[in-house]
């Protein structure tokens, strides 16, 4: 092996995706990619394959969290004698204020991370939990943390600031915007083929909508939390904060309560009563008028996104669609699509069916791709980057 090895890890809500990577000054590839599924559940899954597609690992088992799902997919990369990592480079969702530059993992780091759990409390004590694991599993290799919300840094004060008193962003009340991993690597593949006027559609069950103006963000749907903008598999993306007031006042100000309501039993399952995954909504939807109901809002509240974010760019030049939903749903495309011809998007609908990379229609005024997002892939190459700065 002439390149470092790179350990990546990106882990989810109820997920984990790993990936080894081999890293020279020239280029980053990938050999193995690992998963865990079912995190929490009595069907949980690991698995492993090569970078060809051949399948090293594939068993049913329950995982209890996402340290013992590491535990396991670290063993297996053990048994496949494949080379010890050089670093290890986490993807974090949210830092809070004082963490928003991909960095190296120190004691200090880890001391903010956990000051800034109230910001994300889903997702960042999860995360310092796993940083934990992993030094406890590759003790003295070096870390990296790879923050969500760097991309955002560009944000202007106008798109970042919430209309409230002063004190709420001088104590870091802000816009963070997240997914930004995605957006870097949508730029990476996108080279010098790169867009003026750019939209990201990042659509799976975490969802949002980045306006990039000279591979800058500009603005996003995502705020304070990723809780917030458009609708998402649990979660309820905006709301008016008068509804926030009489939940409260209705259950008895259980702040708890309003917190799981919001972030695991909203969005599209709370819609449709029935899922949060769209391919389900999708199978029920003929005799389902709920599931009919998800999908539509889903689209619409896409659709709004986009159409605001063009107009704050002062047009499009390229709409991306990526995330699992953006990469393998033509009905969803299609939806959100439908009504933005006024900004010159106009979809092939063969293409869109068949998922291929260019989707817009040759009478269409803006570009439309559908590119996969390579979260792993850009983690790798920050923390070869801070490896050997």
């Amino acid at each position: 092996m002439s390149g470092t090895p790179l350990l990546v890890i990106n882990s989810g809500s109820s997920s984990l995706k790993l990936g080894l990577f081999e890293a020279t000054q020239h280029e980053i590839r990938p050999l193995v990619r690992g998963t865990a599924d079912g995190i929490g559940s009595d069907r949980g899954k690991v698995s492993l394959q090569s970078a060809d597609g051949r399948v090293l690992y594939d068993e049913p088992q329950a995982v209890q969290d996402q340290g013992n799902a590491l535990a396991i997919l670290a063993a297996q990369l053990s048994a496949q004698g494949l080379p010890a990592a050089a670093a290890v480079g986490h993807r974090i969702v949210h830092g809070g204020p004082a963490l928003r530059e991909h960095q190296k993992i120190t004691p200090r780091v880890l001391e903010q991370l956990e000051a800034a759990a109230h910001f994300a409390p889903l997702h960042v004590p999860a995360a310092v939990a796993l940083i934990r694991e992993a030094q406890r599993l590759f003790p003295g290799v070096p870390q990296f943390a790879c923050f969500d919300t760097a991309f955002h840094r560009t944000l202007p004060e106008a798109a970042a600031r919430f209309p409230l008193p002063e004190k709420f962003w001088n104590d870091g009340a802000r816009r963070y915007g997240f997914h930004g991993l995605s957006c870097e690597s949508i730029l990476h593949t996108l080279g010098n083929a790169r867009s003026p006027r750019l939209i990201v559609a990042h659509l799976g069950n975490g969802a949002s909508i980045t306006a990039i103006a000279n591979g800058c963000s500009v603005d996003t749907t995502m705020g304070l939390t990723p809780t917030g903008g458009i609708i998402m598999g649990t979660r309820c993306g905006d709301l008016d904060p008068g509804v926030l007031l009489y939940i409260l006042r209705a259950n008895g100000n259980k702040v708890a309560e309003l917190e799981d309501l919001l972030d695991r039993r909203s969005g599209l399952l709370g819609i449709s009563g029935k899922s949060r995954d769209m391919r389900e909504l999708h199978q029920a939807a003929s005799g389902d008028p709920g599931a009919r109901l998800a999908i539509e809002m889903f689209a619409r509240s896409a659709k709004k996104a986009i159409a605001g974010f063009a107009a704050v760019l002062g047009g499009l030049d390229l709409l991306v669609f990526t995330g699992g939903i953006g990469e393998h749903d033509p009905a969803v495309r299609a939806g959100i699509c439908e009504g933005l011809q006024c900004f010159g998007v106009r979809l092939d609908e063969r293409a869109n069916q068949r998922g291929l990379e260019n989707i817009g229609s040759a009478q269409s005024q803006v570009l439309v791709r559908i590119l996969p997002s390579e979260e792993e892939m850009q983690i790798a190459r920050h923390t070869y980057r801070l490896l050997i700065s």
